[in-house]
Parts: C-alpha cells; structure tokens; sequence
C-alpha cells in the first residue's frame, strides 16, 4: 500500500500508487513550526500521540514547555480535522503486516517523515519504503535510520528548500487532496474487477 503525507505528497503518492496497482491512503501528521517562525519545524506529531522534538532546536531558541505545548494543541485539532474531511466516513486503510510505501513531495528536515514512519510502525506494518523525489542529505541520513529503505532520486549539495526542486510548487487544497483519493479508491476497484475478470 502507498500512504503519502498530505497535503503536498499526494501527487507524488498518486502516480506511485498507480504504477504499482496498490491502495493509497494518507498519514495525516503536522510539522511543529516554531512560534514566531512558523515554516522552521521544531518537531511533527502524528495520531496516537507519536511525536518527534528537535530538543536541540527547542533548548537553542529558547522556547518554553509551555510555547512547545500550544503549538502541540493547535496541531492536534488540525490533524482531527484533515482525518475527518479526507476520510470521511471510509475507515483508515490498515497497514498491519504490509510493506507501505510513504511517500512526500521531498525531505528538508525529515521531521514529519520520521513521525510518519513511527505511525506506521506502531501501526505494525511489515516493512517501511521511504519513497521521495528529493532531499537534503541531513534529512536524508535521519530518515535512513528508521525506514527500512529510503529511495531519493536526488540529493543535491546545495539544498535550501523542497520548492526550489519544482516548476510548479503551488499549495495544494483540501479538496484537491479529496479529489486524489477518490481518483484513487476508483482506480483500485477497476484494477481490481480486472483482475477478477482475468481468472
């Protein structure tokens, strides 16, 4: 099965999917952005109160329990929402005993594939691909650690941000997001009938 972290990995997971003729489905996790400086990730959370801290960062800045606390909350709800509004009454798909392939638009700190990954493996999945078009060589090492596989196809030397490795970086929408999954869940089910055909 292919789970992509919303919302700018579903088109990178889509076509994944599609290729390999598997069922895609979303791990909803959330970067923690630093108070005053929101796109620097001091951390991610993900559903079941897995979370990764950068205490590096965090004791660096300066930034208090109480600050790391807030920014945890809001996140919280933001996830409650995205599970609600792209599933909507459909049921997670079940990544026990599955190779997964987690897919993202890129790695730049790594942070919220590294919550994704731990999700999953709490979740029992039989084995973990990291599947990603780029990535820093930071984010790329620490992510290593965990999957049981990571495929990058490029690591460039000088990496500022995912965007700039893309002619169109344009924020995707929640309904674009909704839109890919039912795309998706159609898909399946005509491979599906196919292959009952087929025998």
């Amino acid at each position: 099965m292919v789970l992509t972290l919303p919302r700018g990995g579903l088109p990178v997971g889509f076509e994944i999917a599609k290729a390999l003729h598997a069922p895609l489905d979303v791990v909803v996790v959330r970067k923690l952005g630093v108070p005053w400086q929101p796109e620097l990730a001091m951390g991610a959370i993900a559903g079941g109160g897995i979370q990764v801290l950068d205490r590096r960062l965090i004791g660096g800045l300066g930034i208090s329990q109480q600050m790391v606390d807030a920014v945890i909350r809001k996140e919280s709800a933001e996830i409650e929402r995205r599970e609600k509004l792209y599933r909507a009454d459909r049921a997670e798909i079940d990544p026990l005993g599955r190779t997964v392939v987690l897919a993202d638009d890129g790695l730049a700190t790594g942070s919220t594939m590294l919550v994704a990954i731990r999700y999953v493996r709490m979740r029992k999945a039989a084995k973990i691909i990291v599947a990603v078009p780029v990535g820093s060589s930071e984010a790329c090492a620490r992510v290593e650690k965990e999957a049981d596989e990571l495929v990058c196809l490029a690591v460039p030397e000088s990496f500022m941000a995912v965007g700039e490795w893309y002619r169109d970086f344009r924020q995707i929408t929640d309904e674009e997001v909704r839109s890919w999954l039912e795309q998706s869940r159609r898909l399946s089910q005509t491979q599906g009938n196919e292959l009952t055909r087929a025998r």
